[in-house]
């Protein structure tokens, strides 16, 4: 099934100059850069400069661990830059965190990543770039760092950055780098890159940080940042229940029959467990302990409850190689948490679906059932559609909930399960001590595996080998593709903009923190969705779907999955969750509800324009350029919010689709705006970045007007000339003919 999309990547290795694929089943990409592909510092003849990178995935910041400055970016503006032209943005502040202090005995850099993720996000730092400094930074060992600089995305900063120093030496070595040390120590010291701990660089602000203020943490259970610590998860749960669930009493559960056992599933049973995620797979000591965690369940005759579904995806397959040594797989694998592949898997949506037994329990009951991942996104509807809460916590912890079975019960009062002899076995009896996670790291951990492994890392498997490619420069587009379409991105339809937005109608009244996995969902494609609907009537079996984030080549697929998330809600339709929304008749101010694809079609026939009114912290999350894409094929002319995540903002322009935002103090609410008025823009003033842009609305049946002002948040004066032009591609493409 993957076939089409695989060979479209080999034309392009064997057609493109420059263009070189790391083949499927070889990885995460980030975690490949940060263990092989980066050279820290490159050399050309008698020249040498820094690495830098900038990725089509927002948790390319990962490399920052190295000392690389790296970072994210729209699908839309990589394709701008590899035909040539370059990347602009305004000049980021940067914040400095000093740190001080080392981490506490059984605390792991899981638990300080969702400490600083809750941080930083309280002192807002989107746009800007975070620098780690000060004499802490020589306690935390480059994978550490890793798991931190990864979750820039989700603390909201543009980069995480590490400056080099003997540990980011030693890591080079370690992987097979070695070479490159005496380049990269002399390049970094010449340059003043080498991290000096006590000689703090001219931050714009400076935010203090202890180390040994961590503790065990969870959290979720929609939000990388809102952290729990292991002590308070009990309680929270019942909390979380109540006040964001409405359940204020979680009853005895349903009955559940499954491959011979019955059981009773409740509210905040764990149906999914997944050590997932470079986030966390990039990182020994986090792997080594987790499977000496499993040993020790294991030897104490601990057990998986039936209704959890276990799993463990590696972001390289070193993974395996020093678990192997280490004698740790086969726990691992006793507690259910055998190698599913080398990938995302369920971090970005595909655990695959629940056991039938649980999933019909689940939807029966109307349960509330959770996952625990050692991934770095919890948003609703990102893990699986049947599973409302999902908690990021280290390798660690997600065997241990695996054990506990519950989200629910306090791990350090409530005992995991009984031994084989009846007795109670508590979490800290199973967790293993510094010393000996140290201990096996040091004899694991070797350098061979990353060269043996990374030695034809461009060779892939056989049946990689085996795929066909044409030497041809022009693709052949396959008519009746169902993965792989021609884009309408070059189409008339996508010329410039007119000078003003007239009439327009509120597709969406979104609340904040909308998700670009709200917007553009990456996971499973339902049977009674209109993509799903789509595949079916083109002959497509549901069980072939596969997933929106393997039909991305296919903007049929992926128009119909915008804004149809599961959890989405759109407040022109209370009360209900999904991709609807009010289609609003002509001349009033109600109307039939219907999915948003069906709404957005009518419009589209009737020439009507849309937009889309939200809250904080629109476009959080991955850097999905379908997010924007999307919004641009429904008919979406601006989006108004009151702030806007980077990445998606600079998406939103690339797709000439413009991002508005509500001036302080103004918002939906205090605006009296309710979705069904008609909207007047004149977008004359938009085109200066920063601008006030007078905004009319008028109720459709009374007449009565009102005006307020909005931000353009076109950034710089390159983004005014691609929404000038009606985004980045058509931007390039007047600039290739011309």
């Amino acid at each position: 099934r993957n076939l089409e999309r695989y060979g479209f990547l080999k034309w392009g290795q064997k057609n493109l100059e420059k263009f070189h694929v790391v083949p499927p089943g070889t990885g995460i990409v980030h975690q490949v850069n940060l263990e092989h592909l980066s050279p820290v510092v490159h050399q050309e003849d008698s020249v040498a400069w820094p690495d830098s990178l900038v990725g089509t995935d927002s948790h390319t910041t990962m490399i920052n661990a190295l000392g690389v400055l790296g970072w994210g970016v729209g699908g839309i503006e990589a394709e701008a830059v590899m035909l040539g032209y370059p990347l602009f943005m305004p000049l980021p502040p940067v914040t400095g965190v000093r740190l001080t202090g080392v981490l506490g005995r059984q605390v792991t850099a899981t638990d300080l990543v969702l400490t600083l993720t809750q941080l930083l996000r309280s002192q807002g730092v989107v746009g800007s770039f975070v620098e780690f400094f000060g004499p802490g930074l020589s306690s935390l060992s480059v994978p550490d760092r890793a798991t931190i600089a990864n979750m820039a995305p989700e603390y909201g900063a543009t980069a995480g950055f590490f400056p080099i120093d003997d540990l980011t030496l030693e890591y080079l070595g370690m992987t097979g780098r070695g070479s490159r040390i005496p380049l990269v120590r002399a390049y970094a010291k010449a340059q003043q890159l080498w991290h000096e701990p006590f000689n703090e660089p001219d931050f714009s602000r400076v935010l203090e940080f202890d180390l040994g203020s961590v503790e065990p943490s969870l959290a979720g259970p929609k939000r990388p940042q809102d952290r729990r610590s292991l002590s308070s998860m009990s309680g929270h749960w019942t909390q979380a229940l109540e006040e964001i669930y409405g359940r204020s009493d979680a009853g005895d559960g349903i009955e559940v029959s499954m491959k011979g056992e019955r059981f009773m599933l409740t509210d905040g049973a764990v149906v999914i467990a997944a050590i997932t995620s470079c986030t966390n797979t990039s990182n020994p000591p986090l792997l080594v302990a987790a499977g000496l965690l499993a040993r020790n369940a294991r030897r104490k005759g601990l057990m998986v409850p039936a209704w959890v579904k276990t799993s463990f995806a590696p972001g390289s397959r070193v993974v395996i190689d020093y678990l192997d040594e280490a004698g740790l797989l086969g726990d691992l694998e006793a507690l259910g948490f055998a190698n599913v592949g080398f990938g995302c898997t369920t971090c970005i949506g595909n655990s695959g679906p629940l056991p039938g037994p649980v999933a019909s329990a689940v939807e029966k009951a109307g349960l509330v059932v959770a996952g625990v991942l050692s991934g770095n996104r919890n948003f609703e509807g990102r893990i699986n559609p049947h599973v409302k809460a999902n908690y990021l916590a280290s390798p660690l912890l997600v065997v241990a909930y695996a054990l506990a079975g519950n989200i629910g019960r306090n791990l350090d009062k409530e005992p995991l399960g009984l031994d084989r002899e009846g007795r109670e076995v508590y979490l800290h009896d199973i967790w293993p001590s510094d010393e000996e996670v140290r201990g096996v790291v040091d004899q694991v951990v070797r350098e061979r595996y990353f060269t043996d492994r990374y030695a034809d890392v461009f060779s892939g498997t056989p049946e990689w080998q085996a795929i066909e490619a044409d030497n041809n420069p022009q693709y052949n587009w396959l008519p009746d593709s169902l993965y792989i379409r021609k884009p309408p991105f070059f189409d008339t339809s996508f010329s410039a903009f007119p000078a003003s937005v007239s009439a327009a109608r509120c597709l969406a009244l979104l609340g904040d923190s909308v998700t670009t996995d709200h917007i553009s969902p990456a996971g499973a494609i339902r049977p009674d969705q209109p993509a799903g609907r789509y595949l079916q009537d083109n002959g497509v079996d549901p069980s072939g779907f596969n997933s929106f984030g393997s039909r991305r080549g296919n903007h049929e697929v992926m128009v119909r999955g915008t804004f149809d998330n599961i959890r989405i809600r759109n407040l022109l339709v209370p009360g209900t969750e999904g991709g609807w929304t009010r289609f609003m008749l002509p001349g009033t101010a109600d109307g039939p509800v219907m999915s948003i694809f069906d709404a957005a079609v009518q419009y589209r026939d009737e020439q009507v324009p849309l937009v889309v009114l939200a809250g904080k912290d629109y476009g959080m999350g991955s850097s999905r350029d379908w997010a924007a894409k999307g919004t641009r094929l429904l008919g979406v002319r601006a989006v108004i919010a009151e702030s806007f995540e980077r990445i998606h903002r600079s998406n939103l322009v690339g797709m000439g689709v413009l991002p508005l935002e509500f001036c302080a103090g103004d918002s939906v609410r205090s605006l009296g705006l309710t979705g069904s008025e008609r909207f007047d823009i004149d977008l004359r003033k938009a085109f200066v970045p920063g601008g006030d842009v007078p905004v009319r609305t008028v109720h459709p049946e009374t007449r009565k007007e009102s005006t307020f002002s909005v931000i353009s948040r076109i950034d710089t004066g390159a983004e005014v000339e691609y929404y000038r032009n009606g985004g980045i591609l058509q931007t390039v493409l007047r600039s290739l003919l011309s």
